[in-house]
């Protein structure tokens, strides 16, 4: 079996970056072996007609989706949000636009995680406050069509328990 080919089922399996000492460890094969493997696996995806490629990042070596196929995520791959993700979601849809500010009164500190995670899953956009050093937060077009929901009412967020 070619190198090349058990590199790209460690990079599948693996499903995140990898690191070359990884790749190293895990293949048991010399690093100067696992490179030129991995730069044959690369040209080989290059030259494929094929929805994944082979990326180098900061952490690693990563098989992925190609941007052009991006799009299909979202219908595909449900977000896994936790409860507090889901609550704090909850909290800047009800009353977006929100300062992060305030957010952090109403969640506390462990909502700065959550924010970054649904800006990462696109749920929430984040732009910088023009006077002061907060940042904006508000749900996107993303949020509206994965909860099916076309517009909060305007008075929603007036509305107070009873």
């Amino acid at each position: 079996m070619r190198l090349a080919t058990t590199i790209e089922a460690i990079l599948y399996l693996q499903a995140k970056p990898v690191a070359i000492a990884d790749l190293v460890s895990i293949s048991g094969q010399e690093k100067a072996s696992v490179e030129d493997a991995l730069m044959e696996l690369m040209e080989d995806y290059a030259h494929r007609d094929s929805a994944l490629e082979i990326v180098e990042t900061n952490q690693g070596y990563s098989l992925q989706l190609r941007a052009a196929f991006q799009h299909l995520i979202q219908d595909f791959v449900p977000a896994d949000l936790s409860t507090a993700s889901l609550r704090t979601l909850a909290a800047i849809a009800i009353k977006s636009p929100l300062l992060q500010t305030d957010l952090i009164e109403l969640r506390g500190s462990g909502a700065y995680q959550q924010v970054q995670e649904l800006v990462e899953t696109g749920f929430v956009r984040k732009r910088k406050q023009t006077e002061g050093r907060s940042y904006w937060l508000e749900i996107t077009d993303k949020f509206h069509q994965y909860f099916e929901i076309d517009s909060l009412p305007a008075d929603f967020a007036e509305k107070k328990p009873k």
